[in-house]
């Protein structure tokens, strides 16, 4: 069984990787520092946002960065605001970058 990171080291990792891009980040809701699950906003300063939050596949173990929520900024704002309804121990990052980067793909992050 491979180790799992608490959330606020993988959240530190995050931003650490995300500055040496040069991409602006922020924590705008800390979650709880052990075990809360973390929600990312790509927002690329035109209006429109992505939610990304991380998925498990039961099948093949494997994790996932899935779409949470897309399209005009309010609403994805929206969607974050309700999944931190009912997750009172959720993480928000909001990364901003006017190329739409988020790095979410990258080995290590998943």
């Amino acid at each position: 069984m491979t180790p799992r990171l608490t959330a606020e080291f993988w959240v530190q990792a995050y931003l650490a990787r995300l500055r040496l891009a040069d991409i602006p980040a922020f924590v705008t809701t800390k979650g709880d520092l052990t075990a809360g699950a973390v929600l990312v906003k790509l927002n690329p300063l035109n209006g429109q946002a992505w939610a990304f939050q991380r998925s498990f596949d039961l099948m093949t173990g494997e994790r996932a960065w899935v779409t949470l929520a897309e399209g005009a900024e309010a609403d994805v704002d929206a969607a974050i605001e309700r999944q931190k309804s009912f997750d009172p121990d959720l993480w928000v990052i909001e990364v901003e970058d006017r190329a739409g980067r988020h790095l979410l793909e990258e080995e290590g992050l998943a």
